[in-house]
């Protein structure tokens, strides 16, 4: 599945979490923070109908060394300095390709994906593919999209000047008020 960041659905419930969670000085939001330890926490997560991970510690390693290449991130969700929330990514040039989410806390991983979606949105970056089909990512606005489409907008996408992958705090308009 594709999720094209101009049609990503942030539904009420979803921005008055984020709202409140703006509101809260011990609440933050990071970006490559702690890169390792999102991976693990992704890999450490139960998924539902899945006996176990494929981020076993090879995977990790690999994924942190594209983390220090600048080709993976970490949207990160932090309260009281403990890491509750997030996930990572892979980049080629401006596409962007998810790769796991975590959630210690309620809707965690939520805001880390509308965080990355305000990113995407502020750097013009049209997609984040999602590559599982649920059911959850389809209710925030993913689509199956034809394989020829989507080879296209990735070759295109990843010809383009990768930005700086920073989170500042006025990224929220592009979600909270597009």
């Amino acid at each position: 599945m594709v999720l094209r960041t101009e049609e990503f659905r942030l539904h009420r419930s979803l921005k008055k979490t984020i709202q409140k969670f703006l509101q809260n000085p011990e609440y933050e939001l990071r970006m490559d923070s702690a890169f390792r330890q999102a991976i693990e926490a992704c890999s450490a997560s139960a998924r539902s109908g899945q006996s176990g991970t494929w981020i076993v510690p090879e995977m990790v390693n690999a994924y942190c060394e594209l983390h220090r290449s600048g080709l993976a991130h970490s949207v990160e969700v932090w309260v009281r300095g403990e890491l509750v929330g997030g996930l990572y990514c892979v980049t080629l040039g401006q596409a962007v390709f998810g790769e796991s989410m975590f959630s210690k806390m309620s809707d965690a991983s939520k805001i880390a994906l509308a965080a990355l979606v305000a990113f995407c949105r502020a750097n013009k970056m049209p997609f984040v593919d999602c590559q599982q089909a649920t059911s959850h990512l389809a209710f925030m606005g993913a689509q199956e999209m034809p394989r020829k489409d989507f080879l296209e907008l990735v070759a295109h996408q990843a010809a383009l000047t990768p930005p700086l992958w920073s989170f500042d705090p006025l990224y929220w308009k592009y979600v909270l008020n597009p």
